[in-house]
């Protein structure tokens, strides 16, 4: 019977990190369905792209006070989740704070470190929720936006009130522990209290032995239950991006936002016309740009898996500004939103992918690329550096180069720039007499 809690648990660990497992091995599947691009040069200059914008957050802090909670939230929850180890390995093998007995006085100052950035992430989720429900935030909100009506804005809130009931959970376990080892009882080894939960302790010191081992256990379990599940519910979540920051940020583009990606069948085009010295090409069906996800390259994939939903690329986009139907943020999310729906037919046809006769196009309208006007804002107010634009160019391109839909002003100027090589209906040999006087 003595060994039934730690079975239990066993059990728990083991089938949570088999479907957390499954659940990320399904979106990497997914991914890499899109297109293959190349982009492992200069490791040591996307290393350190990585750490100053994933870890360090660098471009949150165009946003001091926003920076700052953030970053209280992130670096918080992640050190403090070192704890789980011991917790892990306590419940693997029956024992109590495991590691105390090896780290003396240490295990104490670290136990103490980690309260406080409890504490530090208690605070950060407080500011969010007054900022979200209270000041409400204008790119925040479903009212203003439609995108995020529905999931979005519940996902946000139930996600901090996940953490500040764990970190509510974290100090009732300690508190309640301090006050068993108090009262010398067996198993509960003697490292006194912490700074934090030590305050808590005359909330629980009337309660009898038995029922603070009840509520310390429940503390325990409940702590890490809320870990495990968390861990499984962000990756069907924005704070995906906890994990796929990093790659995301390794990956991102070392050039200018400013650079477009041509395509090759099209430059080898242009060059011939103009009487370029040219590499003869295999013929290709490949259609221009991107009509659905398998048609946009693996990093425009992990850059929609990545969007924190945050809304600074919409805040700043000039056509939503102005009214238009383009919302930045919308197009990474209709991007994953289709992965998802693209993943469930993996998921349902052992890893194949069957055509559903859908498209990106079901998604996002020809009016919301046609609004945008290509001018790097969105890429330049992300945290991640993620690029709408870059999904825009390819659904654009296919939707002018394939469907042949675009309006009759642009039509005449494709014609004329075919024809003329520029976007005026004058012979090129007349290009310089505006000179001549």
């Amino acid at each position: 019977m003595n060994y039934l809690p730690q079975l239990a648990f066993i059990a728990l660990l083991g089938g949570m990190s088999y479907l957390i497992y499954q659940r990320f091995a399904l979106i990497i599947q997914t991914i890499r369905l899109a297109r293959p691009v190349n982009l492992n040069d200069h490791p040591s200059e996307r290393f350190k792209r990585m750490a100053l914008l994933a870890f360090g957050q660098k471009k949150m802090f165009t946003k001091p006070l926003v920076g700052f909670f953030h970053f209280l939230l992130y670096i918080g929850f992640v050190l403090i989740n070192i704890e789980v180890l011991e917790i892990v390995l306590d419940g693997i093998l029956g024992t109590h704070r495991l590691f105390a007995p090896f780290l003396g006085s240490f295990y104490v100052g670290l136990m103490n470190f980690f309260e406080l950035l409890a504490g530090g992430v208690f605070v950060a989720c407080l500011f969010f929720f007054l900022r979200r429900g209270v000041f409400r935030t204008s790119r925040l909100q479903a009212s203003n936006h439609k995108e995020l009506t529905g999931f979005p804005v519940k996902d946000a809130y139930q996600i901090l009130l996940i953490e500040v009931v764990l970190m509510v959970a974290l100090w009732t376990m300690n508190g309640t522990d301090a006050v068993l080892q108090s009262r010398g009882v067996e198993h509960y080894e003697k490292v006194g209290s912490f700074l934090i939960s030590g305050q808590l302790m005359g909330l629980f010191t009337p309660l009898s032995t038995s029922a603070l081992i009840v509520l310390e256990r429940a503390a325990w379990w409940f702590h890490i239950i809320g870990i495990l599940s968390f861990a499984l519910y962000v990756t069907y979540s924005k704070h995906l991006h906890i994990f796929f920051a990093f790659p995301s940020a390794y990956f991102s583009s070392l050039e200018s936002s400013a650079k477009m990606s041509a395509m090759p069948s099209v430059t080898h085009e242009v060059k011939l016309m103009l009487g370029q010295p040219v590499e003869e090409q295999a013929a290709s069906t490949a259609k221009f740009g991107a009509k659905d996800v398998v048609d946009l390259t693996w990093k425009n994939a992990l850059d929609a898996y990545s969007c924190t939903e945050c809304g600074r690329c919409t805040e700043q986009c000039p056509a939503n500004q102005t009214g238009r139907a383009l919302s930045p943020r919308k197009i990474m999310m209709d991007t994953r939103d289709r992965l998802e729906e693209v993943g469930g037919i993996l998921k349902a046809n052992k890893g194949t992918f069957v055509e559903d006769g859908k498209s990106l196009f079901d998604r996002i309208s020809a009016e919301e690329l046609r609004a945008c006007t290509s001018c790097q804002a969105c890429v330049e107010a992300c945290p991640m550096e993620l690029s709408p634009l870059s999904i825009i160019l390819e659904m654009r391109r296919y939707q002018i180069m394939e469907l042949s839909d675009a309006p009759g002003a642009w039509n005449a100027m494709f014609a004329n720039v075919e024809t003329n090589q520029s976007p005026w209906k004058f012979n090129p040999a007349d290009r310089l007499n505006w000179a001549k006087e």
